[in-house]
């Protein structure tokens, strides 16, 4: 059973180490395949994972490396699905650090012949205060409490991938894969990853502007997957809960939520990670 890990990086110099570093530190993981797809990128990103070429061959890893003129993710998607190998495929993002026996509680649970999709404990990081706040009040919302996110590594086997034709040119790639799979097909290994969280407000609000326009997307462009969606209701009483046990996680949160709705979006064309 090979797993083909694919990572679309776009100007991830500063990052490509740190996920390459924890990926190769994987536990337990034979026949696997890493495919670095630097798309459009203007630095490094392609020579640093360039220079991982010779641990990928002492741990017996395939490493392939994609440098692609077009910046666009969901095209790098493709073009790194072309290129894999893998009976499992996993989509990690370039900034993502996973734990060393993740990507083998991966391709175990995965290895079956029906669909299936998964993913492990996301864990999230950020240096600013604000950052850190907001990210301990929305990991206690219904979408990040109640379902298995995904955000920043997903993955699915081969007959799960056969549920839809190549990837759209979409911004919620992660939530468009979950939603194809049913709650009881979406699998949640114990193992964890850590992605970092946009840093202070005005990224804090980009980001949160663009997954609403994601979600916005999805709904309009394919209303009959959001049958799959689980993550439930946040009742009045839970909110205030939670706002009276972490105040400045509530203001934070609800700060972000509130310029969003009320301001004028102004970057819709734009998007930088913030990191």
């Amino acid at each position: 059973m090979k797993t083909s890990i694919i990572i679309p990086a776009n100007n991830e110099e500063a990052w490509m180490g740190y996920c390459l570093d924890a990926l190769f530190k994987s536990k337990r993981v034979e026949d696997a395949e890493v495919i670095v797809v630097a798309n459009g990128c203007t630095d490094r990103t392609a020579d640093v994972a360039r220079t991982y070429e010779v641990l990928a061959e002492e741990l017996g890893w395939g490493l392939k490396i994609l440098d692609l003129d077009r910046g666009d993710k969901l095209h790098a998607l493709n073009m790194g699905e072309h290129a894999a190998e893998g009976d499992i495929l996993i989509y990690l993002d370039a900034d993502v650090r996973v734990t060393d026996k993740l990507i083998f509680q991966i391709t175990r649970v995965l290895d079956k012949e029906e669909a299936a999709w998964a993913s492990g404990q996301l864990q999230m990081a950020a240096a600013s205060g604000v950052s850190r706040a907001y990210a301990r009040f929305w990991m206690k919302t219904p979408f990040m409490a109640n379902s298995i996110p995904g955000s920043g590594l997903f993955a699915v086997n081969r007959a799960g991938r056969a549920r839809w034709d190549k990837f759209p040119e979409i911004i919620a790639d992660d939530m468009f894969v979950r939603l194809h799979f049913k709650r009881r097909e979406r699998i949640a290994v114990p193992s964890s990853y850590v992605w970092p969280v946009a840093e202070g407000w005005g990224n804090l609000i980009k980001v949160r502007r663009r997954q609403n326009r994601g979600v916005a997307q999805l709904e309009e462009l394919y209303p009959d997957l959001f049958s799959n969606e689980d993550k439930g209701g946040f009742s009045k009483l839970r909110i205030l809960s939670y706002a009276l046990g972490d105040p400045f996680g509530f203001i934070a949160y609800a700060g972000v939520a509130l310029i969003v709705r009320l301001t004028k979006d102004q970057t819709a064309d734009e998007w930088k990670r913030g990191r």
